[in-house]
């Protein structure tokens, strides 16, 4: 697990670098926000959690249990969802919205449609 990246995952930098060439500019995973979401885009009171289908617990079918040492990872998947939960809810209390966008949404045969989708998502509710 010491090789798992917390930032600038696959996902990630393909998301920063789609938005990037349609010209929105953001920070990125900026401590002072709960949870220290991925992509922070202040002019539009936005942030961007991109999350990866395992350690999140999507329910897309790329999620699987560990069939070994099954109790770590029910209590560390579901701390994860409860965190995430926890956060979001701090986020829109302040008034940011959340986005979430899930690592199979950016597989190849449908990225650039859900990328499209995100990208008119956040500039069409600024």
């Amino acid at each position: 697990m010491s090789h798992i990246r917390s930032t600038n995952s696959k996902p990630e930098e393909t998301v920063r670098k789609y938005l990037f060439s349609k010209g929105l500019r953001y920070r990125k995973n900026v401590r002072t926000l709960p949870g220290k979401p991925d992509i922070v885009l202040r002019k539009y009171k936005t942030v961007v959690f991109v999350n990866g289908c395992f350690w999140h617990k999507h329910d897309c079918g790329r999620f699987v249990m560990p069939s070994s040492n099954t109790e770590y990872w029910s209590k560390k998947i579901s701390r994860n969802v409860e965190r995430d939960k926890v956060n979001k809810e701090l986020l829109e209390k302040d008034g940011w919205r959340v986005i979430v966008i899930w690592e199979c949404q950016l597989k190849k045969k449908n990225a650039e449609q859900n990328l499209s989708k995100l990208y008119e998502e956040i500039i069409n509710q600024k």
